[in-house]
């Protein structure tokens, strides 16, 4: 499965779609990149004339990078058959060190924790356009198709 059938696949789209591009995909973590839209609805009011990037946004980029997009790839003989993966978040947990601003271009590292009974655990990283480490945490993820 290519980068690009995994991000069709997604059930998300713009203004709500957090996924530019796939670098690395295994069965045991993915990385992927997204860059900020500089005119995003979320920076007109978070912070007054000083504007960075929510938590809970790059809260979402790391999902959808690090859990949905690996998830997809983990799950691709059901999905590729269905077209219509159903996933829920049920857990997060991220430190957060950086800002983000807008325009930044950021990196998503993913590492499986375990992937059984369709729950999906992963140790992720975002990182500025540095390299600088942004925020990490574990984010877990259930996924379901219909039959």
């Amino acid at each position: 499965m290519t980068s690009q059938q995994i991000i069709d696949l997604l059930p998300y789209q713009k203004p709500f779609l957090f996924v530019e591009e796939l670098t690395t995909i295994s069965e045991k973590g993915i990385e992927g990149n997204y860059t900020l839209e500089e005119e995003a609805y979320f920076y007109k009011g978070h912070f007054k004339n000083n504007p960075i990037t929510p938590g809970v946004i790059l809260t979402e980029i790391m999902a959808q990078i690090g859990v949905v997009c690996l998830g997809v790839f983990l799950m691709q003989e059901v999905v590729l058959l269905n077209k219509s993966p159903q996933i829920a978040l049920t857990s997060s947990t991220i430190d957060f060190f950086l800002p983000v601003l807008p325009g930044e271009k950021v990196k998503v590292v993913s590492e499986k924790i375990y992937f059984r009974f369709q729950k999906l655990k992963c140790k992720v990283q975002l990182f500025n356009k540095a390299g600088e480490l942004v925020c990490r945490g574990t984010i877990s993820g259930m996924f379901a198709h219909e039959k």
